[in-house]
């Protein structure tokens, strides 16, 4: 099965989070953050939304720092991914 964002959403895969700090610090579960680096898997075309013209600006293979609670999460084949507007991504990581 493949998913194909509408309008101005984007799929993304988020990343790993890193077990341990910088400074050796292993986290437990507890302490991990949802992360906000993900990477892009799928644009949608664009256009008319809510009566203004979007252009995307990301393409599929970008990192991207989202919104920290934003998107649908949805499994598909045993893979997490997560549907957000192109609004609800921040930055794209160089």
């Amino acid at each position: 099965m493949k998913l194909k964002p509408l309008a101005d959403r984007v799929i993304l895969k988020m990343t790993e989070v890193e077990e341990t700090t910088k400074s050796g610090i292993i986290l437990t579960g507890s302490a991990k953050e949802k992360p906000s680096v993900a990477e892009v898997i799928s644009v949608g075309p664009g256009g008319l939304v809510d009566g203004k013209e979007v252009t995307m600006t990301v393409k599929p293979g970008d990192k991207v720092i989202t919104s920290k609670y934003s998107g649908t999460e949805v499994k598909l084949d045993k893979e997490e991914l997560i549907i957000v507007r192109q609004s609800d991504i921040l930055a794209i990581v160089e």
